[in-house]
């Protein structure tokens, strides 16, 4: 999860393994939501080279399935060149779509389903439909745009799969052509929510509000997805004065904890991950145990 420490200890094991690394953020991916997003530094992308990382501007759209398409690719492209691709981070609908492919049309993720409907309360129906017209015009030239909520499935879909709905078959997946190994490192829930905590000052005492600053400045307003993330809407409440500062830097926490707690619950879930506790394991220990596994094959 979220500030657990797998930064660090990815780019040791990059560097033993002659890896590079596949960055799995569905938030890193936006250009200029750098300390907020925990973005690895420029001088750490030199030290290793890292993909899927500001390949987008906060008001463009991409989806876990143009993510799965190509981060696969790339992973091939590593795997051709002698290298070792190692994926890191968080966004367990990314992970997913990297290694088991598209899914089924069944969405049942709420923070989708709740993203579009509060954009529809938000923009109104003309403006969801708006863009459906660009991402699914064959769905649009079949739906009434008062049809409001085949309109939103449609949404949910492509932002889920990364295709038009009238394009997907029922039941079709596309599992990947290499075989992943899964690990995910866990602590002590305290200790966990004590370091989110402190990465929360941190942040803050590096400028992520002047950062959210600048992003309003640029244009980029909280109706965007990139921007409906923790510590960003914390921020545009306070600059809404919804909050106070010290209610900004609470909220920020407490739903950073939350979203540690929702990532956990979903690699619970996959029962192919190996979950490695850094309480009872030193880093080092826990390094070697990597390296191991991945030169085993």
């Amino acid at each position: 999860p979220t500030a657990v420490g797998k930064t660090e200890l990815s780019l040791r094991i990059a560097e033993r393994l002659a890896g590079e690394i596949v960055s799995a953020d569905s938030r890193q991916v936006y250009r200029f939501l750098d300390i907020g997003t925990a973005k690895p530094s420029l001088q750490v992308r030199q030290r290793i080279p890292h993909y899927f990382i500001d390949i987008r501007h906060p008001d463009q759209y991409y989806s876990a399935g143009e993510y799965g398409r190509e981060a696969r690719e790339r992973i091939d492209l590593l795997l051709t060149q002698g290298k070792t691709p190692i994926v890191v981070g968080g966004s367990g609908l990314y992970i997913r779509a990297l290694v088991d492919g598209l899914f089924t049309p069944k969405i049942s993720d709420p923070a989708i389903k709740g993203k579009w409907r509060g954009r529809l309360r938000e923009q109104g129906v003309a403006a969801v439909f708006e863009i459906l017209t660009q991402v699914d015009p064959v769905s649009a030239e079949r739906l009434h745009p008062n049809d409001v909520q085949r309109v939103l499935r449609a949404l949910e879909v492509w932002e889920v799969t990364g295709k038009p709905i009238s394009d997907l078959h029922h039941g079709a997946e596309e599992p990947a052509n290499f075989k992943p190994l899964f690990f995910a490192l866990t602590r002590d829930r305290d200790i966990l929510y004590r370091r989110i905590d402190a990465r929360v000052d941190e942040m803050v005492h590096a400028g992520l509000v002047e950062e959210v600053e600048r992003l309003v400045e640029m244009g980029y307003g909280r109706e965007l997805n990139a921007l409906r993330t923790v510590g960003y809407q914390e921020v545009l409440d306070y600059f809404a004065e919804f909050i106070a500062y010290d209610d900004m830097v609470n909220a920020i926490k407490r739903n950073s904890r939350r979203y540690a707690k929702r990532q956990l619950t979903w690699f619970r879930r996959d029962e192919r991950v190996q979950w490695l506790d850094m309480e009872k394991l030193r880093e080092r220990t826990i390094e070697q145990m990597l390296v191991d596994s991945v030169q085993a094959g």
